[in-house]
């Protein structure tokens, strides 16, 4: 299954502790790709200019995430390179990976040259974010 609440982006409410936010970067994660990296704060505007508080990881699994970090909302969900192909895409509107069945993991299927590797394409180096510059 899922195994919902590992390889995820939490947030929890300062005060009362409740859960803010939740999202799956990985869906039952065939690869042990875990989600561990980094997690950067930015304020950027959006492309009405609007101002937004967000939140962007670069992921083992190959995809920089952006979310804002107020209500959750996928901003952007980005292939680090183009040799990433566990995944096509992410669904912006769900925030669910579209798989590449070729690439997946199954007894009756002998899956070759996934990209990245189990050891991941963006290990858990630091990134860090430049506000003045805006630039990761």
């Amino acid at each position: 299954g899922d195994n919902k609440w590992t390889n995820s982006i939490m947030a929890r409410d300062v005060d009362t502790g409740e859960a803010k936010i939740a999202y799956q970067k990985t869906p039952h994660d065939e690869w042990d790709y875990a989600g561990v990296n980094v997690i950067m704060l930015s304020e950027q505007p959006d492309k009405t200019g609007k101002m937004r508080k967000l939140l962007t990881t670069p992921d083992r699994n190959g995809i920089v995430y952006t979310l804002d970090r107020e209500t959750g909302q996928m901003v952007s969900a980005d292939k680090l390179d183009e040799t990433v192909n566990w995944v096509k895409k992410v669904d912006l509107k769900t925030g669910n990976p579209i798989r590449d069945p070729e690439f997946g993991t199954r007894m009756d299927h002998k899956a070759r040259d996934i990209c990245p590797s189990a050891m991941g394409y963006h290990n858990q180096g630091h990134d860090s974010y430049d506000p003045q510059n805006r630039r990761f």
